[in-house]
């Protein structure tokens, strides 16, 4: 239940990141690469049943 809700948060996390929404577009890639990241080992972690 928990990993879920992580994981919609991280998504939902990911989205607004992008560059591509006018009020960060000064960001750069940086700020949804490492969301993206913590992303990634949160759906691995879950998958192997670590979280």
């Amino acid at each position: 239940m928990l990993s879920t809700i992580l994981v919609v948060v991280l998504l939902l996390l990911l989205i607004g990141a992008l560059p591509t929404w006018p009020y960060s577009s000064g960001w750069g890639y940086g700020p949804g690469g490492v969301i993206g990241a913590v992303l990634a080992i949160v759906v691995v972690m879950a998958l192997i049943g670590r979280l």
